[in-house]
Protein backbone atom coordinates (compact mmCIF):
# COMPACT_ATOMS: atom_id res chain seq x y z
CA UNK A 1 0.00 0.00 0.00
CA UNK A 2 1.31 3.42 -0.96
CA UNK A 3 1.96 6.11 2.12
CA UNK A 4 -0.49 9.49 1.48
CA UNK A 5 1.57 11.86 -1.03
CA UNK A 6 3.44 9.57 -2.83
CA UNK A 7 3.76 8.93 -5.89
CA UNK A 8 0.21 8.19 -8.61
CA UNK A 9 -0.23 4.72 -9.99
CA UNK A 10 -0.36 7.10 -13.08
CA UNK A 11 3.54 8.09 -12.53
CA UNK A 12 4.05 4.25 -11.87
CA UNK A 13 2.39 3.62 -14.63
CA UNK A 14 4.12 6.35 -16.75
CA UNK A 15 7.47 5.34 -15.49
CA UNK A 16 6.82 1.22 -16.39
CA UNK A 17 5.93 2.68 -19.93
CA UNK A 18 8.50 5.24 -20.40
CA UNK A 19 11.78 4.44 -18.61
CA UNK A 20 14.34 3.90 -21.00
CA UNK A 21 16.75 1.89 -18.25
CA UNK A 22 13.88 -0.47 -17.67
CA UNK A 23 13.26 -1.80 -21.35
CA UNK A 24 17.11 -1.52 -21.63
CA UNK A 25 17.64 -3.77 -18.98
CA UNK A 26 14.70 -6.03 -20.12
CA UNK A 27 15.97 -6.07 -23.55
CA UNK A 28 19.02 -7.39 -22.43
CA UNK A 29 18.25 -9.83 -20.07
CA UNK A 30 15.68 -11.24 -22.91
CA UNK A 31 19.36 -10.96 -25.19
CA UNK A 32 21.45 -12.47 -22.95
CA UNK A 33 19.26 -15.30 -22.50
CA UNK A 34 19.13 -15.87 -26.03
CA UNK A 35 22.82 -15.74 -26.39
CA UNK A 36 22.88 -18.11 -23.46
CA UNK A 37 20.47 -20.59 -25.49
CA UNK A 38 22.51 -20.57 -28.36
CA UNK A 39 25.96 -21.27 -26.75
CA UNK A 40 25.26 -23.99 -24.71
CA UNK A 41 25.93 -26.76 -26.96
CA UNK A 42 29.81 -25.30 -26.46
CA UNK A 43 29.87 -24.90 -22.88
CA UNK A 44 29.59 -21.22 -22.66
CA UNK A 45 27.41 -18.20 -21.31
CA UNK A 46 27.23 -15.09 -23.63
CA UNK A 47 29.15 -12.89 -21.14
CA UNK A 48 32.17 -15.89 -21.50
CA UNK A 49 31.91 -15.37 -25.30
CA UNK A 50 31.93 -11.85 -25.17
CA UNK A 51 35.02 -11.81 -22.96
CA UNK A 52 37.35 -14.70 -24.85
CA UNK A 53 36.53 -12.60 -27.87
CA UNK A 54 37.46 -9.76 -26.64
CA UNK A 55 40.88 -11.56 -25.71
CA UNK A 56 40.75 -12.44 -29.84
CA UNK A 57 43.85 -10.04 -31.36
CA UNK A 58 47.35 -10.12 -32.56
CA UNK A 59 48.81 -8.79 -29.03
CA UNK A 60 47.83 -10.13 -25.48
CA UNK A 61 45.67 -6.65 -24.22
CA UNK A 62 45.89 -5.39 -20.56
CA UNK A 63 43.67 -5.95 -18.61
CA UNK A 64 42.52 -2.72 -18.00
CA UNK A 65 41.50 -2.51 -22.06
CA UNK A 66 39.54 -5.23 -21.78
CA UNK A 67 37.38 -3.80 -18.82
CA UNK A 68 36.71 -0.76 -20.32
CA UNK A 69 35.86 -2.40 -23.53
CA UNK A 70 33.41 -4.86 -21.24
CA UNK A 71 32.56 -2.14 -18.93
CA UNK A 72 33.60 -4.12 -16.22
CA UNK A 73 35.34 -3.09 -13.24
CA UNK A 74 38.51 -4.82 -12.36
CA UNK A 75 37.56 -7.14 -9.63
CA UNK A 76 34.31 -8.59 -11.61
CA UNK A 77 36.62 -8.86 -14.37
CA UNK A 78 39.25 -10.94 -12.63
CA UNK A 79 36.09 -13.06 -11.03
CA UNK A 80 34.82 -13.66 -14.57
CA UNK A 81 38.49 -14.96 -15.87
CA UNK A 82 38.82 -17.45 -13.36
CA UNK A 83 36.31 -20.17 -14.62
CA UNK A 84 38.06 -19.55 -18.31
CA UNK A 85 41.56 -20.38 -16.75
CA UNK A 86 40.84 -23.26 -14.95
CA UNK A 87 39.40 -24.37 -18.00
CA UNK A 88 42.45 -23.68 -19.98
CA UNK A 89 41.11 -21.04 -22.55
CA UNK A 90 43.06 -17.89 -21.18
CA UNK A 91 46.27 -17.46 -19.44
CA UNK A 92 46.83 -14.61 -17.02
CA UNK A 93 50.28 -12.98 -16.70
CA UNK A 94 52.43 -10.34 -16.00
CA UNK A 95 52.85 -7.33 -18.12
CA UNK A 96 56.63 -7.18 -19.41
CA UNK A 97 56.09 -3.11 -19.97
CA UNK A 98 54.27 -3.16 -16.65
CA UNK A 99 54.83 -5.84 -14.00
CA UNK A 100 51.82 -4.40 -11.56
CA UNK A 101 49.77 -4.81 -14.95
CA UNK A 102 48.21 -7.90 -16.47
CA UNK A 103 47.76 -9.27 -20.02
CA UNK A 104 45.08 -11.47 -21.06
CA UNK A 105 45.69 -14.15 -23.99
CA UNK A 106 43.83 -16.94 -25.51
CA UNK A 107 45.18 -20.49 -25.71
CA UNK A 108 45.04 -22.93 -28.35
CA UNK A 109 41.99 -24.69 -26.77
CA UNK A 110 40.40 -21.32 -26.47
CA UNK A 111 40.72 -20.04 -29.73
CA UNK A 112 39.49 -23.50 -31.08
CA UNK A 113 36.41 -23.11 -28.75
CA UNK A 114 35.81 -19.57 -30.20
CA UNK A 115 35.68 -20.57 -33.36
CA UNK A 116 33.41 -23.00 -32.93
CA UNK A 117 31.07 -20.95 -30.84
CA UNK A 118 31.47 -18.05 -33.53
CA UNK A 119 29.00 -20.02 -36.20
CA UNK A 120 25.89 -20.01 -32.95
CA UNK A 121 26.62 -16.65 -32.45
CA UNK A 122 26.31 -15.39 -35.77
CA UNK A 123 22.78 -17.14 -36.56
CA UNK A 124 21.93 -15.91 -33.46
CA UNK A 125 22.62 -12.55 -34.08
CA UNK A 126 21.16 -12.76 -37.31
CA UNK A 127 17.94 -13.93 -36.27
CA UNK A 128 17.69 -11.23 -33.51
CA UNK A 129 18.84 -8.37 -36.25
CA UNK A 130 15.81 -9.55 -38.17
CA UNK A 131 13.71 -8.14 -35.26
CA UNK A 132 14.76 -4.83 -35.33
CA UNK A 133 13.76 -2.35 -37.67
CA UNK A 134 17.33 -0.69 -37.88
CA UNK A 135 20.12 -3.09 -36.15
CA UNK A 136 23.20 -0.33 -36.95
CA UNK A 137 21.08 2.81 -35.75
CA UNK A 138 20.43 0.92 -32.60
CA UNK A 139 23.96 -0.18 -32.18
CA UNK A 140 25.05 3.36 -32.96
CA UNK A 141 22.57 4.68 -29.91
CA UNK A 142 23.29 2.14 -27.66
CA UNK A 143 27.56 2.95 -27.91
CA UNK A 144 26.64 6.80 -27.66
CA UNK A 145 24.13 5.99 -24.18
CA UNK A 146 27.33 3.56 -23.06
CA UNK A 147 29.67 6.88 -23.78
CA UNK A 148 28.00 8.31 -20.92
CA UNK A 149 28.25 7.06 -18.28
Amino acid sequence: MSKPGGPSYEATIHVRDHCMCLHVQRAARALARRFDDALKPVGLTNQQFSLLMSLNRPQPPRMKEVALLLALDRTTLTANLKPLERRGLVVVAPDAEDRRGRRLALTDHGRALLADALPHWVRTEQEIERDISNPDSMRADLRALAAHP
